[in-house]
């Protein structure tokens, strides 16, 4: 198993996993895109879900990428690649949505998947509105 792998053995529960990437988002980012691609292979491998897995894939990858780039942005290109992140944290959560709702893939790792993007949502959603008060 991949260090990187998502299970109740090496998560234990979404507040574990909050509390050891607590004070790295960049790491947390990370492990979020990599939990999301595992669960991919979960869902069942039928035609109308490809689109699922390539959007959610696209999605979730890009929130980590997005933010790795704006650690190295002007602070006008910092704020335009945050709001980014905040569109692709919420188009990853309409994804896992539209998934949960179809009950399909492992449903443990979809109710963490779907408790962590609602948190990075929270996050970048209070980054936004204390860059638009500065």
């Amino acid at each position: 198993m991949s260090k990187y792998q998502i299970s109740p053995e090496n998560v234990g529960s979404v507040n574990e996993w909050r509390a050891k990437y607590e004070g790295d988002l960049r790491k947390r980012l990370f492990h979020f895109s990599v939990a999301c691609i595992q669960f991919l292979s979960s869902l069942p491998r039928k035609r109308e879900y490809d689109v699922l897995r390539l959007q959610l894939s696209k999605s979730a990858t890009s929130i980590g990428a997005n933010y790795e780039e704006a650690q190295y942005s002007t602070y006008r290109e910092f704020i335009s690649r945050i709001r980014l992140v905040m569109r692709e944290a919420v188009e990853t959560e309409y994804w896992l949505k539209i998934i949960d709702a179809l009950e399909i893939g492992d449903t443990e790792k979809r109710n963490f998947l779907t408790s962590e993007i609602q948190e990075i949502v929270k996050m970048f959603g209070s980054i936004l509105s204390k860059l638009k008060s500065t």
